[in-house]
């Protein structure tokens, strides 16, 4: 699905657990891992205002890819790691 978002135009998806895609296309809330860096990233409902990419911007010259590890934004730290290392993803947190 592509919608009009700011001033430019963005591919979204329907997260699902497990999968990985770049930071600018996560449109649910959840809880995520960066997958460059093993960070903890805990996106709630009022982050994804309206189906769009969430509210906090990062920039840089790689896209930044992210893997949904739960549906729960609040998902404590604990089960978190569990997730995430199930996962083989690196924990950093």
């Amino acid at each position: 699905m592509t919608e009009k978002n700011r001033n430019y135009t963005t591919t979204t998806t329907t997260a699902q657990c497990c999968q990985t895609f770049p930071w600018e296309q996560i449109s649910t809330p959840g809880t995520y891992i960066c997958n460059w860096s093993g960070h903890l990233l805990r996106v709630p409902a009022d982050g994804v205002v309206g189906g769009f990419c969430p509210l906090f911007n990062i920039v840089g010259n790689e896209p930044l890819y992210v893997t949904k590890i739960s549906e729960d934004p609040y998902l404590n730290i604990s089960q978190a790691r569990i997730a995430a290392s199930n996962l083989d993803l690196t924990v950093n947190f």
